[in-house]
């Protein structure tokens, strides 16, 4: 498989992840995004030995859009430090079934991962495991019970997006483990990383990498926002 290439040079690869490909090794076996990457970068720039290449941030297996890897550890270094200060913008888009009662707004809760069974709850405040999960959204798009929704993240925490919608009535389209009830197997979640913008690690200018979702159902329902 070939993994898009969104943008690279020394310090930095940004790609196009493929939905329901894992990020990296994980208990299936299955082909991995980084490892593929470590293959690529090896026969294309004929490197002996082991490459480095390291995951700044993750998305979700069926999730698919732009990611970034550091092909440096200063890099690395650097994006991770960005991450942990909040000074990477993340924006996804998400079609959502049923429409949110506010065209915008900001959602603040409180999740707690249940590792057993990979599964992020809302929680009370109080809950001292607990933590805070922030985003904004904004509906920029309606059809029939279907709606086309930005999101921004504020913070990283699992399965977030996914959650903190199937909260307030809109789980995303496609969703099976948090929306279960309105979605059928074999549908694939409509949830895309569409936009990172991000100071480059050694330039220090403003890096805004994007990808579109593609021109399938029910991406296409919105054909502006499809490649």
């Amino acid at each position: 498989m070939k993994i898009p290439i969104l943008y690279e040079d020394n310090h930095l690869l940004v790609v196009e992840k493929p939905v329901n490909i894992p990020v990296q090794e994980d208990n299936t076996g299955d082909p991995d995004v980084l490892s593929m990457l470590k293959e690529d970068i090896k026969v294309r720039y004929q490197k002996p030995g082991n490459v480095y290449l390291a995951l700044v941030h993750r998305l979700d297996r069926p999730v698919g859009g732009v990611m970034v890897f550091a092909k440096t550890s200063k890099a690395a270094s650097r994006l991770s430090d960005a991450l942990r200060r909040n000074a990477i913008d993340k924006h996804y888009l998400a079609v959502v079934r049923g429409t949110p009662s506010r065209d915008r707004a900001i959602l603040e809760d409180y999740l707690l991962k249940d590792k057993r069974e990979n599964k992020s709850h809302i929680v009370s405040p109080k809950n001292k495991q607990a933590k805070k999960a922030v985003l904004s959204y904004e509906v920029i798009g309606k059809n029939d019970d279907l709606c086309l929704v930005s999101v921004k993240l504020h913070t990283g925490r699992p399965h977030q997006i996914r959650v903190q919608l199937a909260s307030i009535g809109c789980p995303i389209y496609g969703d099976q483990k948090y929306g279960q009830d309105v979605n059928k197997p074999g549908q694939q979640i409509a949830l895309w990383s569409h936009t990172l913008s991000f100071d480059h690690p050694t330039k220090k200018t403003l890096t805004t990498i994007d990808s579109l979702p593609p021109k399938t159902y029910p991406w296409n329902l919105w054909k502006d926002y499809c490649k």
